[in-house]
């Protein structure tokens, strides 16, 4: 049964949708099967693999309103093991359609719950906000990674997420965890930056990644050409930082499951 992982930050330009397609092409490497939701009406993360949201039939709005399921709108990208529910602009109006649904957090649930056992990692695409998406995205998964820019403003707002984390889990989602603190677009130059990190890995309550993720052109160029950093440039600095979160996040289980095996 699939870990299921939301990218959340409800600041736009944090590298989280990077994040998001990177991680899951490096699991996807590893040999996992994974499952990329783009969860964003942008569709950025849809774009970002190939994937032109304004050709596509069916996408994530149709399974979370219209009642399709799961199994009719994913799609199969050119790395094998990797799938993706794409988005499209009318995802936007989801979250004005739901409002008089009943259950309407457990939307991306419900839909989740249906392939979750062909797989060994869902990642999920947080739209850049707070409203009814993400918290469809919180409801439906495990664990939440936190990508923070490093930057002046790195902690800002940051109260504002775990205060929307911690209600989910007070009221929706009793075993949502937090998986850490992805610190991202970091320019070793900058003495500010440095210091960012030094206060996040200080102050952020929780854990927080020991990979800290560059500020890169070629990080940036990639998802123009509907590629991953893996396939664009698999040599760059950016490539190497996203195999090792990916590598951390897969220790981090293996290790969870020798526990809990030492425990029963």
């Amino acid at each position: 049964m699939a870990k299921i992982v939301a990218f959340v930050n409800q600041k736009g330009g944090v590298g989280k949708t990077t994040s998001t397609i990177n991680v899951a092409r490096y699991l996807a490497s590893f040999g996992k099967k994974i499952l990329l939701v783009d969860l964003d009406p942008q569709g950025n993360a849809s774009s970002g693999l190939g994937i032109d949201p304004r050709g596509l039939e069916k996408n994530l709005y149709h399974a979370m309103i219209g009642g399709l399921s799961a199994k009719e709108i994913i799609l199969s990208t050119e790395t094998e093991g990797l799938h993706i529910i794409p988005a499209a602009q009318d995802l936007a109006g989801a979250e004005v359609e739901m409002i008089h649904i009943d259950a309407r957090e457990f939307r991306l649930y419900s839909v989740l719950r249906q392939v979750r056992d062909f797989y060994d990692y869902i990642l999920i695409d947080s739209p850049p906000s707070l409203g009814l998406l993400t918290v469809n995205g919180l409801v439906a998964s495990d664990e939440v990674v936190i990508p923070v820019q490093t930057e002046y403003y790195a902690l800002e707002g940051l109260s504002q997420l775990l205060g929307t984390i911690e209600l989910v889990r007070e009221r929706l989602q009793p075993n949502l965890k937090i998986m850490g603190a992805l610190l991202t677009l970091f320019d070793r130059r900058n003495r500010l930056a440095r210091q960012v990190v030094n206060e996040v890995r200080t102050h952020f309550p929780g854990p927080v990644f020991e990979t800290v993720i560059p500020r890169s052109v070629r990080l940036a160029e990639a998802p123009s050409y509907g590629k991953s950093i893996l396939d664009f440039d698999a040599f760059s600095k950016g490539a190497r930082s996203y195999k090792a979160v990916a590598k951390e996040i897969v220790d981090r289980e293996e290790k969870e499951k020798e526990v809990l095996s030492q425990t029963d």
